[in-house]
């Protein structure tokens, strides 16, 4: 049998000291130790019923719906052996988006509440214990076009191995987060891989740190791999912010430090759902720091995609790295402007580090005070807003008086190049802005204003400021 021989397979490549009855499957009550409780919307956090593999009764008893989309959702290591409580807010959160829903949480809370190392090593049983469950509910004739796993942190490497050992692929599995140790440089059939599904997307928001230690995986896994704010530290979620929470709450927030940014997976996931009016985006590119210059905010050839839920399925024969920025909080949805500058004087400013305010003014709203940095004599940076300001009409520069940079104006004549066409982009919707400057001299350095002159302006314009 062919599912057979890759469970044989996967448990020599893993070596497990464990039993698992090849004779027996598939008469899964014998095997399977995972539970697969569906739930109800109007009480997402309770176990009102369990779906019982080879029990076709319980197909009927808990009200199992052959002619909708089903969503498993597969939990991490637990260290107090409990359900957190971001599991019954997804669960809410996919009824929300789709009411008529399948939604089953998996209980593996015995075999994932161990040491983290033997935890790790169980997602193996558990991805079995998953792959039969939906081997027989395709027994049960219901199409596997329509699963979709989620799976957080172990959960998305437990999903990946059900996924691999499953008789036809499922349609898609989410990757959250998926966890770093034990399967940084694990063989494919032990981790998640874009071979595990028809789609296989991936959120990474606590990547840093070395590989062997990051608590989210680094590498891309999927289809499409996101790394919202670099994937790293995530907005809220500083040191100073936990003491905080720490402080007002008590010491129990203590495992936030760690959780935080892990968790925020879910919690972008759940974001784009229930905001459909605030849907995020994200843009390929090579490196974290090129998406912090601002270049790769384009969405040509397939380049930019939704983060969540929406996500286009573009499969392609390498992972797709794509980076957004994110606000703190629901709706995490920001606005992405490039800002390309070209600094320069009769003296060498390479070394130049000078703090700079950036304000955005547009057709609906503007944005304040927003605060770069110039490193050098061309620069391009991100700005965000989370504001949607409209059609961009002015950008103000503004130097605080007592900065070095002012001191440095107030003996040398300073120029600010605002180049072509492309100088700035507003991304959200695509739209090209052709900018360029208008001349204004000022009794001291304080601002400078850019404002759009005439479209397809490709003239460059130096803008020159005489000092006091």
């Amino acid at each position: 049998h062919f599912y057979m021989s890759r469970l044989i397979a996967y448990t020599l490549i893993l070596n497990q000291r464990v039993q698992i009855s090849f004779i027996s499957f598939p008469q899964y009550t014998v095997d399977i130790e995972s539970k697969f409780s569906i739930r109800n919307p109007e009480f997402p956090d309770e176990d009102l019923c369990y779906l019982v593999p080879g029990q076709r009764d319980s197909i009927l008893e808990c009200n199992f719906k052959n002619d909708s989309q089903t969503f498993l959702i597969i939990h991490g290591w637990s260290v107090a052996g409990l359900l957190e409580s971001w599991v019954y807010k997804l669960v809410s959160a996919l009824f929300e988006r789709e009411p008529s829903a399948n939604v089953i949480v998996v209980d593996w809370l015995d075999r994932a509440s161990k040491h983290y190392p033997t935890s790790a090593e169980n997602t193996g049983l558990v991805g079995a214990d998953v792959a039969k469950f939906v081997n027989w509910l395709e027994e049960m004739d219901y199409p596997l076009e329509k699963v979709h796993l989620l799976g957080y942190s172990l959960g998305a490497h437990v999903a990946g191995v059900a996924g691999n050992l499953t008789n036809n692929k499922v349609n898609r599995i989410t990757g959250l987060d998926p966890a770093g140790p034990s399967f940084e440089n694990a063989d494919n059939l032990r981790r998640l891989s874009p071979d595990d599904a028809t789609f296989v997307d991936v959120l990474h928001t606590n990547t840093r740190g070395s590989p062997d230690l990051s608590i989210g995986i680094q590498r891309p896994v999927g289809h499409v791999d996101i790394y919202p704010n670099g994937g790293t530290f995530q907005p809220g979620c500083s040191i100073q912010h936990t003491m905080k929470l720490i402080a007002t709450y008590g010491i129990y927030n203590m495992d936030q430090i760690v959780k935080c940014s892990h968790e925020r997976s879910i919690h972008l996931f759940i974001d784009s759902l229930v905001n459909r009016a605030y849907q995020s985006w994200a843009y390929r590119c090579s490196s974290r720091d090129a998406f912090n210059k601002g270049l790769c905010l384009s969405c040509r050839k397939n380049r930019c995609n939704k983060l969540g839920y929406g996500v286009n399925k573009i499969r392609s024969a390498r992972s797709a790295k794509m980076y957004l920025k994110t606000r703190d909080m629901m709706p995490f949805k920001v606005f992405h402007y490039q800002i390309k500058l070209h600094l320069f004087s009769d003296k060498n400013m390479t070394l130049l580090e000078q703090p700079m305010k950036v304000s955005l003014f547009g057709t609906a709203d503007e944005r304040d005070d927003i605060a770069v940095t110039v490193t050098n004599s061309t620069v391009s940076f991100l700005l965000t807003s989370d504001k949607d300001i409209g059609e961009l009409l002015m950008l103000s520069l503004h130097w605080e008086k007592d900065s070095y940079l002012y001191g440095f104006f107030s003996t040398n004549q300073f120029m600010i190049l605002i180049s072509d066409h492309r100088t700035i982009t507003y991304f959200e919707s695509n739209q090209m802005l052709p900018w360029c400057a208008e001349e204004t001299t000022f009794k001291n350095i304080k601002k400078l204003h850019c404002t759009n002159i005439r479209l397809y302006n490709i003239r460059i314009t130096i803008v020159k400021i005489t000092p006091k």
